[in-house]
């Protein structure tokens, strides 16, 4: 789909903004596509192998010291006295397993030695040298275990398109909602970004989201929710076309940066769409009116702390009660595909499948998933 896109029939024409970072930063169709899951915390690779190193120059200077201490007790096949040069080459091609024999312990005292403190020895450093190599060849076989497994336990997930300002702050809202960071995939042409993602914890795919490919990745084909805070509009655009083909029921959520944009992403797909530049003008308007009032509006949008704008079900004690007679302060009510205001006549009397928007405090804010706030 170029700048002119038809949608049903319909033809939009996308309004591109002059610059956009992510597009100076990256080719998104040249970026290989792979799934990062947040690494454990372990030492550098370069401190661990030092780490390993030293641990064997430890048990190689600890065998030359027994060698040497009971140098009397071996035998050496070219001078018959066994000096410290003697003793560091006896103990290497020792604990390396090579055993030249040109020296060898011929007295009681230096064999119970090799049987009692050499011979465990040369199993630590042979435990040493092949437990590094053992692990860098194993780290595939258990990085593909731990994707199969994040694969199968998937389900009902959130993937977020852009971890940019807009993304991060979606997530932030979700996590004080209560959702755990394990149930959202970032997905995001960046590799770096990506990264930063896994350092906080989230599960990452490097790739560019408007190929079908990449968000199958990112199982979204199982997801529950999926939000697009892309940095362009015709991407945004694209990626939710994509997303609605694999997945016909989930919520999508989207943001643009022009609000003549907005028509073409729902026709696109898009459950609901908020246009983030105009959003941001508005509560600067709001607030130079009403410096309280901006605030409120602040808090309301900011998920855990002050006020918090929840939606719910109706209970069936409130079935049948007006608005006002709910002990929450109800704004809208949800019946059907009509959103209602509270003073609006058709909102009273409440039903049993109506849902409300309403607005509480965080500590009496019901954790996700409850019936106060199932489906949200």
């Amino acid at each position: 789909m170029g700048l002119g896109d038809a949608v049903d029939g319909r033809v939009f024409h996308v309004k591109l903004p002059g610059h956009d970072a992510m597009a100076r930063r990256v080719d998104e169709h040249l970026v290989p596509t792979r799934i990062m899951l947040p690494r454990r915390v372990v030492g550098r690779p370069l401190r661990q192998v030092a780490k390993r190193l030293l641990m064997a120059l430890i048990v190689l200077a600890a065998t030359v010291l027994i060698v040497w201490v009971d140098r009397s007790g071996y035998h050496d096949n070219a001078d018959e006295s066994v000096d410290l040069l003697d003793a560091v080459y006896y103990s290497t091609v020792t604990l390396s397993t090579t055993g030249y024999g040109d020296i060898t312990p011929y007295s009681d005292t230096a064999r119970l030695i090799n049987v009692v403190l050499v011979t465990p020895l040369r199993v630590l450093f042979l435990i040493i040298l092949v437990g590094t190599t053992l692990e860098v060849l194993t780290e595939r076989t258990r990085e593909d275990f731990r994707l199969n497994r994040w694969r199968t336990n998937l389900r009902d997930h959130t993937v977020v398109v852009g971890f940019g300002t807009k993304g991060r702050s979606a997530i932030q809202t979700l996590c004080a909602t209560g959702l755990k960071k394990e149930q959202i995939v970032i997905v995001d042409p960046a590799s770096k970004v990506i990264e930063a993602a896994n350092a906080e914890g989230y599960v990452g795919v490097v790739g560019d989201a408007t190929r079908s490919e990449v968000l199958l990745r990112a199982e979204l084909q199982k997801a529950r929710q999926i939000i697009i805070a892309t940095q362009r509009d015709d991407t945004a655009v694209l990626v939710a076309l994509t997303a609605r083909q694999l997945n016909r029921g989930a919520k999508i959520v989207a943001a643009v940066r022009e609000e003549e944009n907005a028509p073409l992403l729902r026709q696109s797909g898009a459950d609901a769409v908020i246009t983030s530049a105009s959003a941001a003008g508005r509560l600067l308007g709001l607030s130079v009116l009403s410096p309280s009032a901006g605030t409120v509006m602040e808090d309301l949008i900011q998920q855990g702390s002050g006020l918090d704008l929840v939606e719910r079900p109706v209970i069936k004690a409130e079935v049948g009660k007006s608005v006002r007679e709910t002990e929450d302060l109800v704004v809208s009510v949800l019946r059907g595909h009509r959103l209602l205001g509270y003073d609006d006549p058709a909102a009273s009397p409440l039903q049993l499948t109506d849902r409300l928007i309403t607005i509480v405090r965080v500590s009496e804010t019901p954790p996700l998933n409850t019936p106060r706030q199932q489906g949200v």
